[in-house]
Formats: C-alpha cells, sequence, structure tokens
C-alpha cells in the first residue's frame, strides 16, 4: 500500500509539472499589456525580420527535445555503472536504478523548462515592453499623431511624445502583440534552461568538476584514512602548511595523501559538458541580431533559465562533487505527501525529535561540536580542510562511511 502511495504521489508532481507548462501556454494566448512608446524612439526602429535565424520549433527541439533524448541514453546505457552493477548483483535492481534515474532526469528537466516557459510569458505580458523592431511591426499612423498621444512632451518632428498602441495601423494582432513582448526573452530563459540542465547531468553523471579534497573517512578502519592536520594549522579555511626545507617527514607524507586525493578529469569531457551552454549563447545572440529584444532582455532571460535550471537540477539530485552522480532516493511511503513538525525531510529513515533516533543525534551533534573545538588545537583525524567528518551519526557504526558537515 506504501508503494502505490509513493508511486502516486510522483505521478502528481508530473501533473503539477504537466499544469505549469499548460498555464505558460494560456499565457501565450493573453493579449499583453501596450506601453507607450515613442514613434521617434531609435531603440525601437530596427526592421522587422520575419524568418527568425532560431524558429520556436528549433527552440523545443534543441532545447527540450535533444536533453531528453540525451539524458535518457546516459541513464539507461551508462547508470549505474559497472562497478555498481557488479555490487547490485541482479539485473532487475540495476533496471529500477537506471528507471528512477531516468525519470529524475526528466522531472528535473521538465520542472526547468515548465518554470521557465510560465515566468517568461508571465512576465512578458505584465510588463508590455515594445521589442526593438515594434515600429516596423506597428505601422504608426504619423499624420493623425496627436490623436494617440497619451504623455510626453515635445512635438511630431522633434520627439519626446509617447503615443498608445491604437496609432498601429497592422492590423494583425498577433505579429503586433508579439511586438510587445521584448521582456523577457522567451528563447534565452527557455534555451538556457533546458541546456544548462542538461550540461549539469553530464557534469554530474560523468564527475566533471573542479578537483577538490575528497572528504576523508573518521574511521580507523579506512585503508584511505588521511593523517591529522598539523596542530596550529588553519583547517578552518582549508590551509595546510606550506613545504620548507625543515618540514617533517609526517607533513611531506600529509602534503602528499592530500595532493593525490583528487585529479582534474580529462578535458574532452569538460568540452563535451560545454557544448549545451555553447548552444545556449549563440540561440540567445540570434535574438539580438533579428533585432527581436534588447540586450538587458536577453541576459536577464539567460540568467532567469540558468537559475531555473540549477535549482530544478539540485531539487532532484546530489551535488555534482560528493553525490558520485546519483539522484536523490525516492521519497519514504510514508512522507509521500507531506511531512509534519519533528521529521527531518523525506527520506526513508524516521527522524523523529523525540524518539529512539534523538540519542543518535544528540550523539553526532556532541562529536560535530568536540570536531569544532579541535580546529584551533590539536586536530584529529577526521577533521580535514573545511569540513567535520563524522561515523554514525545516528549513534551506530556505518562502518566508515562518513558524513560531511561543512
Amino acid at each position: 500500500m506504501a508503494s502505490i502511495v509513493l508511486i502516486l504521489s510522483y505521478v502528481f508532481d508530473w501533473v503539477i509539472i504537466a499544469l505549469i507548462a499548460i498555464v505558460g501556454a494560456l499565457f501565450t494566448k493573453v493579449s499583453p499589456n501596450h506601453r507607450p512608446f515613442s514613434p521617434t524612439d531609435p531603440s525601437i526602429a530596427f526592421p522587422y525580420v520575419a524568418n527568425e535565424k532560431i524558429s520556436t520549433s528549433t527552440l523545443v527541439l534543441v532545447s527540450l527535445v535533444a536533453p531528453g533524448i540525451i539524458t535518457f541514453l546516459v541513464c539507461i546505457i551508462w547508470v549505474p555503472g559497472w562497478s555498481v552493477s557488479r555490487q547490485l548483483g541482479s539485473t532487475g535492481l540495476v533496471w529500477r536504478r537506471k528507471l528512477w534515474e531516468w525519470n529524475t532526469a526528466w522531472m528535473g528537466l521538465g520542472l526547468a523548462l515548465a518554470t521557465a516557459f510560465v515566468l517568461t510569458d508571465g512576465m512578458k505580458n505584465l510588463f508590455g515592453k515594445p521589442r526593438p523592431d515594434l515600429l516596423a511591426r506597428c505601422d504608426p499612423d504619423m499624420e493623425n499623431l496627436q490623436k494617440y498621444v497619451v504623455g510626453g512632451f515635445g512635438t511630431a518632428t522633434s520627439g519626446g511624445l509617447l503615443v498608445g498602441w491604437q496609432i498601429c495601423r497592422n492590423t494583425d494582432l498577433s505579429i503586433l502583440n508579439d511586438g510587445f513582448a521584448s521582456f523577457p526573452s522567451g528563447h534565452s530563459s527557455f534555451s538556457w534552461a533546458g541546456l544548462t540542465y542538461l550540461s549539469l547531468f553530464l557534469c554530474s553523471k560523468f564527475a566533471i568538476a573542479i578537483p577538490y579534497l575528497l572528504p576523508a573517512s573518521s574511521s580507523t578502519s579506512s585503508s584511505r584514512q588521511a593523517p591529522s592536520p598539523l596542530p596550529g594549522s588553519n583547517t578552518r579555511s582549508g590551509n595546510f602548511p606550506p613545504a620548507t626545507s625543515s618540514t617533517s617527514p609526517l607533513s611531506v607524507y600529509a602534503q602528499t595523501t592530500l595532493r593525490t586525493r583528487a585529479a582534474a578529469p580529462p578535458t574532452y569531457l569538460l568540452v563535451i559538458a560545454f557544448i549545451p551552454i555553447g548552444a545556449a549563447i549563440y540561440i540567445s545572440s540570434t535574438r539580438y541580431s533579428d533585432f527581436y529584444h534588447h540586450g538587458f532582455d536577453i541576459i536577464f532571460g539567460s540568467l532567469m533559465g540558468f537559475l531555473l535550471a540549477w535549482g530544478s537540477f539540485r531539487w532532484y539530485h546530489a551535488p555534482i562533487r560528493r553525490g558520485a552522480g546519483w539522484a536523490w532516493g525516492a521519497r519514504s511511503g510514508t512522507r509521500a505527501w507531506g511531512v509534519s513538525m519533528g521529521v527531518l525531510g523525506y527520506g526513508s529513515e524516521e527522524d523523529v525529535v523525540g524518539s529512539e533516533n534523538e540519542k543518535g543525534w544528540k550523539k553526532g551533534n556532541e562529536d560535530l561540536e568536540s570536531g569544532i573545538e579541535q580546529v584551533d588545537g590539536p586536530a584529529s583525524a577526521g577533521v580535514v580542510g573545511s569540513g567535520v567528518h563524522l561515523n554514525g551519526v545516528n549513534g551506530t557504526n556505518t562502518g566508515g562511511v562518513s558524513r560531511s558537515v561543512v
């Protein structure tokens, strides 16, 4: 029963994502606000380009369809990886992992694009900012200019007068209304949302990240445990003692193990991961060269798409550098639709304040405080760089698996 409830909760998540996209589609049918403009403003006097370099259908193909296909193939072919597949053993478990990673990959992509769609079109209608080619779309009736003046100072020849959109003689309302949809750039927000998400996904699955010091286990049984930082070293800021001619053998060994704990990924992977970013930059640039958007509209739309992609990716995926490429696991069946006060998140463990686990959390907090106190004094193994690493946070032996509190 719990599994059915959990499945239904994720089906409902998909419904919510679809509803967000539908609302965005409905916004495109709404007539936007028509901001008054000057018929002599040179910033909106560019020519109207009917044949865009990147059409809407091409935008959807590049920013939605292509990332969807690529994330699907990565999940089916490379997830969960040969080493994990050997550990799982069962083919059924391997395919369950593949399907879950595929589901979360598409949910994150869908959330990023749906939110970008609804926010962009909603803001277009609210602001009604004229496009750079508005006057070409409008074909203003300059002979009866005074009849349409709504503000400003000056004359028809000197400029300074503001007129309403009723001055336009173009009867094609689709072209005319679209002339008041400059802010923000939809091509920019949509492309950056979909393609940035794809780039983050590839970086996660193929461990493409700037090298950093991996967390050191505080378990004495771990063969990869590093020696303690030297007394007096600034471990809180991640600084390590410099090598000098009088460096002790212990400090030399410590620095050697630190520098070999990480390495740069192959450069070709970096190139592959940033191809989507290059595509997003090109799509955004065409909105400027086609005179469809002002510079600020493109910058704002790109930034909005980037942030929505990052938020949507992190909503369903662990951090790139510390998550080993995995998506977050499924919610607990008892927490599928929400949690109450005193429950720590939506994970599968029952961490309720006041339960038996409370003692384990208290013990973990005591260990954490003890580790922090040692930062400015003789440090112990398990405090490396800026991370304090705990074993058995719940009061049990985790067999060398540590949690990092950064």
